[in-house]
């Protein structure tokens, strides 16, 4: 996002950090932002922040973002989530800073069982998460409904389905794959890949599109909105996985690990995002293969190398 922004050369980007924090991957884009040491947890900290940068546009990201984390530490999941958004949105009520544009961020996991016979999803279709960080992210979009209702924010929320690419974290299904596939293909692993369940079928989208659409629900989303973001196809981990290793070349065999299964799993997850594209005009341009490609490239050369940074984003 913060590439994207600065590329289109008309903002000034601000982020925060804390001093734990990663932040290889944008080394790329580092010395054309201003970072801000901030721990989101902490309401004042907040405040003293949103009061030295007041911003025109606030991109909410930050959240515990891991389904599979989510079961091993559900409460820090629900507390961090909720109590994160609610320092930004207070910072901005005390400071009477009413009229700045929030994007909140929510996921397909707030739809979490789905029927088959509710494909694909849209935005009005009910709400049962079957995980942890699924309540949470309701709970984040309830939030920003009532901050919305009550204070006139300027929130647009939305809802976006599976998405990689490259610098995608290792603890998501795609990254871990490449990641392995890449160190059997430098010997550091036999081959054989360790998998978790492979029947689920998801919607993929490259997150370099998802940046875009980002970018056009902050500015053309309706208040108090929600929009779904997807591809609006599915297709299976197994199918996913298969290409990934066609495009790597090497034959591998597949290891069903236990710690990699969830308590419950939805079965399906398919995007109806038509809402967004008749309103934005937005049509999401790379194909997942090309997404998977530069995403076992990614990893390549971030373990080859261990010096690499990705600059594939592409503006138009």
């Amino acid at each position: 996002m913060a590439e994207y922004l600065t590329a289109l050369g008309r903002y000034e980007v601000h982020g925060t950090y804390r001093w734990r924090s990663n932040r290889e991957n944008i080394a790329g884009v580092e010395k054309d932002i201003t970072l801000h040491e901030c721990e989101l947890r902490d309401p004042y900290a907040v405040i003293r922040l949103m009061k030295s940068i007041r911003p025109d546009f606030v991109y909410h990201f930050a959240a515990q973002s891991s389904v599979a984390s989510s079961w091993g530490s559900p409460q820090d999941t629900l507390i961090n989530n909720t109590t994160v958004q609610m320092n930004v949105f207070e910072a901005l009520r005390l400071l009477d800073m009413a009229d700045t544009r929030v994007l909140v961020t929510g996921s397909s996991e707030e739809y979490g069982l789905v029927y088959k016979d509710e494909l694909p999803v849209n935005e009005l279709n009910p709400l049962r998460p079957m995980s942890p960080y699924g309540v949470s992210k309701i709970t984040q979009s309830a939030l920003a409904f009532q901050y919305f209702q009550n204070y006139g924010f300027q929130i647009v929320r939305t809802r976006t389905f599976n998405h990689t690419g490259p610098r995608r974290s290792e603890t998501f299904a795609t990254s871990n794959f490449a990641k392995q596939l890449v160190e059997i293909e430098l010997k550091k692993r036999e081959p054989v890949i360790n998998v978790g369940n492979l029947d689920a079928k998801r919607d993929f989208s490259d997150i370099r599109d998802i940046v875009k659409a980002y970018h056009l629900a902050m500015l053309k989303g309706q208040p108090g909105e929600v929009y779904n973001l997807g591809s609006d196809q599915s297709i299976s981990i197994r199918d996913v996985l298969d290409m990934l290793i066609d495009i790597s070349g090497y034959a591998v065999e597949l290891k069903t690990d236990p710690e990699r299964l969830r308590p419950s799993d939805v079965a399906e997850l398919r995007c109806d995002s038509s809402k967004f594209r008749k309103l934005t005009g937005w049509d999401p341009e790379i194909p997942l293969r090309e997404t998977l490609k530069d995403l076992l490239f990614y990893w390549h050369e971030k373990m080859s190398k261990h010096s690499y940074h990705y600059t594939g984003v592409e503006v138009n």
